[in-house]
């Protein structure tokens, strides 16, 4: 909006310059959203509680009855922080920014929902897995299909092989379109799997978007893409502004939601966050990179649909269900285990720190 400005009264004054700059502006978007996110924190979270938007917590698995009435719904604090940062800073006329918009709020809606039943039939429920993958998938075709219409080259619709030189898969329209779609659930889904203990989702959030931020400003700028052999993508520079907002957001959150928790960020945080992590990896043509950065979301997904493969194969077989883990997702095996919260919390931050670098370094590893 203020680059907008700028150029809509064609101010011309020496200093104002560095609002051209995708890294100034970058740095002002995650001091912007961390600020909102800080100040009107303490605010959201006691009118939550006022009216009575709490968290539900299942009865079974490791003791969090502690937790239970904790106000959630954080998840909304932080796509307002994203949204107003990004809004503010990036270039609006970019349509890499209004289609991550899009994600993030169209995703967001549904867990929007989804907080609003649990809360209102005080259940860890909510809506109907069927309904919500409906929803999802809806949201998420749409964006697969726009994406791949603003498509301007044969690189853009490619999949892009880390670590090989020069290496892609021809995906085509509809291989495109579809794995963009499994993309976007996938990520969206993963990231909600995992916000299970304090801190736990949020943490690796922030970490793998500035990651991917690296990856946009690179891949926007046509020396950087060209010396590292990457796709070079007119614009995508800017998309390093919204990732700057999901850190600044992020981190301004985790204030909150460090261990003992003061607010959950509830469905309409994690579905929110996972979409766009997934829609940022797509339109950076770095999806299998974020697949190994999100290695801790891709572990948690796989114990639940591992658990519960097996045990439905060992019960058809058997007549009695077996189960694979103490407890899915996976970082209740390791609190059934013995671990407590924060070393979970601790350790998993630890492995996605070193799965980031990993990521990062395909950067040079051609």
């Amino acid at each position: 909006m203020i680059l907008d400005l700028i150029q809509f009264f064609n101010l011309k004054f020496n200093f104002l310059n560095v609002f051209n700059y995708i890294t100034f502006r970058s740095v002002m978007a995650i001091i912007t959203s961390l600020a909102i996110s800080l100040f009107f924190g303490t605010i959201f979270i006691k009118t939550m509680g006022e009216y009575s938007f709490s968290q539900y917590v299942r009865q079974f698995g490791p003791d969090h009855q502690n937790k239970m009435g904790t106000p959630t719904m954080g998840g909304l604090l932080i796509i307002i922080s994203i949204v107003l940062s990004v809004l503010m800073w990036s270039d609006l006329s970019n349509i890499f920014i209004w289609q991550l918009l899009f994600a993030l709020v169209g995703f967001g809606l549904i867990g929007f929902f989804d907080d609003l039943k649990k809360i209102k039939e005080k259940h860890s429920a909510g809506i109907s897995s069927k309904l919500k993958f409906f929803l999802q998938s809806t949201v998420a075709f749409v964006l697969a299909v726009w994406i791949y219409n603003n498509a301007s080259s044969f690189e853009e619709i490619n999949l892009l092989i880390p670590y090989v030189k020069s290496s892609y898969v021809y995906l085509g329209t509809f291989g495109f379109i579809l794995f963009s779609y499994f993309v976007i659930v996938g990520s969206s889904n993963a990231v909600n799997l995992t916000d299970g203990l304090d801190g736990l989702a949020i943490m690796p959030t922030v970490m793998i978007a500035s990651a991917l931020g690296i990856f946009a400003y690179l891949t926007g700028n046509q020396i950087f893409a060209d010396y590292l052999q990457l796709p070079f993508i007119r614009g995508a520079g800017e998309i390093t502004i919204f990732c700057a907002a999901i850190a600044g957001a992020g981190l301004g959150f985790l204030w909150f939601n460090a261990y003992p928790a003061e607010v959950f960020m509830g469905d309409i945080g994690s579905l929110s966050l996972g979409a766009a992590l997934g829609t940022i990896a797509i339109l950076v043509r770095q999806e299998i990179v974020l697949f190994i950065m999100s290695g801790i979301f891709v572990i948690e997904t796989l114990s639940v649909a591992g658990q519960v493969i097996y045990f439905k194969y060992t019960k058809r077989k058997y007549g009695v269900g077996k189960r694979i883990f103490l407890m899915a997702p996976i970082h209740h095996h390791y609190e059934k285990k013995g671990w407590n919260e924060n070393q979970v919390v601790i350790r998993f931050w630890i492995i996605t720190m070193v799965l980031i670098l990993i990521g990062v370094a395909s950067l040079k590893i051609r």
